[in-house]
Formats: C-alpha cells, structure tokens, sequence
C-alpha cells in the first residue's frame, strides 16, 4: 500500500507573509548563513545520543518567513551537526516501510501543486546515504525493506532541512510511515532509537495542528490552541499513550486533525526518546491559526 499526500494551495489562499519574489526570505537565509552551517560542529560519540525531533513543517510558503527559517536554523546549530538524518514524513505512508533513494542528486518529490513555479525549482541535493540506507534495512529487518530508488524527498522532508541544515552535506534518507496508527508509529521510533547513539537524527515531520478550516474561518483558532496546549501537557507528562488516543482524549482534535497524517509522526519522535516526558519546544508560534509547535525529545 502507498499513499501520497499531495499538497494543494487550499482555495486559493495566499501567502500570508509579506509580498516578496516567492523564497525570497529563503533566498536570504542562504545568503546569511551558509558558512555558519558548513562550518557546524560534528557530532562525536563523546557528545552522546542526539534527540528526536518532530518538526511542524508547513508548506512552501515556509521559505517566505524569515522567522520561521530562522527559528529552524538557530535550533539545528544548537545541537551536534548530525552524521546522517532519517525523516518519516506526513506525506508518505507505504506498508510495509519502505525507504526513499539513497543515491546522491535524486531529484526531490515536489509533491504540491498550487503555488508559484519558483517553488519547485529550488534545489536540496543531498551526498550519498547508500550507509544510512543499509543500517536502516538491517535495523528494520527481517521484513524486506524496498528502496524507491526514483523517489526524492518529498516537501515534509526537504522543506525543513532546507532551513535547518541548508549547506545540504548531510545524507538524509526518508522512511515512510507504514501505517498512520499511532501504535505502528511509537513502535517504528522505538525501533530507530539505536540510531540515536550513532550521531544519526531521527525527525518526525507533521504539523502540531493541521486545519484547513480555520484559514477559512479565523474564529476556529481557539480550536487548534486548545489541540496544541493539550498536547503540551500530555508531552510534559510523557503520556504516550494519551498521545496515541488523541482522538478521544484531546480537545478538538477533529478540527485540529481532520485527517491523521500530520499529527501522528510525533509518535514516531516519542517512541524514539529515552524519556518521553523530555519533551522541550524549540518553535511555539502560530501561523494562518495552526501551531506550528516543533519539540526535541532526549
């Protein structure tokens, strides 16, 4: 089973960032920090294991915010630069899991349609992650593991690391979500939770909230803050499993998450975590009413 979510921009709507030539502010990110982020410290055994990570990734017009790209930036430089990445995204579910091409300059998926050309004609060439790709097949046997050798990253993956991590030197191989139930999900992170102790970065990639209703209906904000602060408080106790059982147990959550694929990657991140009740926030705003809450975990 494969399924792709292809992103759209929902009825027309546009940017709600100042009018600039489309990736303009990214444009001027790469221009600013693109020695800084070559020159990151690498990760060394010595510093221990990297946390997991869930990102709220938005969509392309997260290159159009500056303060977004640098919130993403500033957080990836206050940890070790990472030996290798792997990233499930909202946008990619195939069971069994399955990965992307590891091979270097695999195009990317541009997986959305809707927005100005520019979008997809802006690069993220990765090195080789033949390894990486090797360690993830070994880690989830003994199921085969099918590499897409014609998929890219799609933009729940790219989009992010663009900002994070955007000299692109680091081998990045995205894992797909073999089944959007919260259960399949804390196993998975469970399972890659070696990976951490390798230097290699596990990163869930959603959005905390994830309503199209409330572009058009700005009243439905108190909905998602009330989905977003309910979450924080289930992180801070490290409650797996009222996490898994949001739909019952979270406030709003059907307006929140009218569909499941961009909440449940956070599972992912908990299952990966020593301490699931480490949870600390990096980004806490609110964009076009939607939190775009992104956490690390130890």
């Amino acid at each position: 089973m494969t399924t792709t979510t292809s992103l759209a921009s929902p009825n027309g709507l546009t940017s709600p960032f100042p009018a600039r030539p489309p990736a303009a502010a990214y444009d001027d990110l790469l221009a600013r920090v693109l020695p800084q982020a070559r020159e990151q410290q690498a990760w060394n055994p010595s510093d221990g294991p990297l946390p997991s990570l869930f990102v709220s990734h938005g969509a392309p017009f997260t290159l159009d915010d500056p303060q977004w790209l640098s919130d993403l930036f500033d957080w990836a430089q206050s940890m070790p630069k990472p030996r290798a990445i792997v990233v499930i995204s909202a946008h990619w579910e195939h069971a069994p899991a399955a990965i992307s091409a590891a091979a270097a300059d695999t195009p990317l998926y541009y997986d959305f349609s809707g927005f100005h050309p520019r979008y997809k004609t802006l690069p993220y060439t990765t090195p080789n992650a033949t390894d990486l790709a090797r360690r993830l097949t070994g880690l989830l046997g003994p199921t085969p593991v099918h590499e897409f050798t014609d998929r890219g990253l799609d933009h729940g993956a790219f989009i992010p690391l663009m900002a994070m991590y955007p000299a692109a030197d680091i081998p990045v191989v995205q894992l797909s979500m073999p089944s959007s139930e919260t259960s399949a999900l804390l196993e998975l992170g469970m399972r890659l939770r070696p990976l951490r102790d390798e230097g290699i970065l596990v990163l869930g990639s959603g959005f905390m909230t994830h309503s199209f209703a409330v572009f058009r209906r700005p009243e439905l904000a108190a909905h998602t803050a009330a989905f977003d602060e309910w979450a924080v408080d289930a992180l801070s106790r490290g409650d797996a499993d009222a996490l898994a059982d949001y739909r019952t147990k979270a406030p709003s959550a059907a307006i929140a998450h009218p569909t499941a694929d961009h909440f449940v990657p956070l599972l992912l991140t908990v299952g990966a975590a020593d301490d699931p009740a480490s949870a600390v926030s990096a980004i806490d705003r609110m964009v076009m009413g939607n939190s775009t809450r992104s956490v690390q975990l130890t």
